[in-house]
């Protein structure tokens, strides 16, 4: 749907552009012209009126030259500045909420082409701890936002049951250094966020999340998630997880010649995970996304309605306005 709209707006844009060099530099000075030729046939006689009907600009002319500085802009903070996108789901819990509207930076991973993706400039990569909006490697029509959490060259672990990353960063030589990266998480908390389930003819099924103060029970068939901070090198985020559930490592993706819950990234790659661990389809799950389909690096939200998956909003949340943390 992203590259169907992308695709639209340079059309679009291409179109009304060559409208408006045909306005400016051939159809406006024919009219110009031909008004001066009327009004110096009959000896400035004709009213401004008159002189208007005789070359009348097309209406769809003045539409296309009106619009294209509009589209033109737009197309070019949209391709290569920022781009707007929606936040659908809790799989980014606490740091981003659904219903959360963000700016991505366009130019933070390569100035590309907005059909291709095709990086037309190198601008940086991406660093762990990066919340990164990229076309998923399965669907290259869906854009996914999760957390950098593996570089090329990195041997990631992940704990199932202690729900912890471990990281072995790349040497210079290319092989896996003995040396892990310290990935340090705090005591686990109660957070605020409860998940509700319900029960359906394939069991239990997630029926949303909600903030619920500490001091206040938990609804029934809800369950308080735990919360801590997870920190990457230097970069440190709170992370949500459901206490006493276990991931389904069955279903996790086996790379071949590592073991299950164990993956090298592999050159050009990139593995992601959401902050909300237990709730989030990411590399654990896929595998791991190519350079060409970074998108961008999340940088701020302009506007936070509340809302659950799926639903239509129900008040705006102004304290969420602002930079990502």
């Amino acid at each position: 749907m992203a590259n169907m709209f992308a695709l639209i707006l340079v059309i679009a844009t291409l179109v009304t552009g060559i409208i408006w060099c045909f306005e400016r530099f051939k159809w406006a000075p024919a009219r110009r012209a031909k008004i001066a030729a009327v009004n110096a046939q009959a000896a400035g006689a004709v009213d401004e009126e008159t002189l208007a009907k005789i070359a009348k600009q097309p209406g769809w002319v003045e539409t296309g030259s009106s619009v294209f500085p509009v589209l033109l802009l737009v197309l070019v903070v949209r391709s290569f500045i920022y781009e707007p996108f929606q936040i659908p789901s809790g799989s980014m819990m606490p740091t981003m909420l659904i219903g959360d509207f963000i700016l991505v930076e366009k130019f933070a991973y390569g100035i590309k082409d907005p059909i291709t993706q095709t990086t037309l400039i190198p601008t940086g990569k991406p660093k762990r701890g990066d919340i990164a909006v990229f076309k998923y490697p399965l669907d290259p029509k869906l854009d996914y936002i999760k957390r950098v959490i593996g570089l090329p060259g990195d041997r990631v672990t992940y704990d199932p049951v202690e729900k912890r990353v471990t990281i072995q960063p790349s040497c210079n030589d290319g092989q896996t250094c003995d040396t892990s990266l310290a990935v340090t998480y705090s005591d686990m908390q109660p957070s605020d966020f409860v998940q509700m389930f319900s029960r359906t003819n394939m069991g239990e099924a997630s029926n949303g999340f909600f903030q619920i103060p500490l001091t206040e029970n938990v609804p029934q068939g809800g369950i308080r998630l735990g919360e801590r901070k997870e920190t990457l090198g230097n970069v440190t985020h709170r992370i949500l997880t459901v206490p006493g559930v276990q991931d389904q490592v069955r279903a996790y993706y086996q790379q071949p010649g590592n073991p299950l819950a164990e993956w090298v990234v592999p050159a050009g790659h990139y593995f992601m995970m959401g902050d909300n661990r237990d709730n989030s389809a990411d590399s654990r799950y896929w595998g791991f996304v190519p350079e060409r389909n970074l998108v961008g690096k999340a940088t701020a939200i302009w506007m936070s309605f509340e809302k659950q998956e799926g639903e239509w909003p129900t008040g705006v949340r102004l304290s969420r306005i602002g930079g990502i943390h």
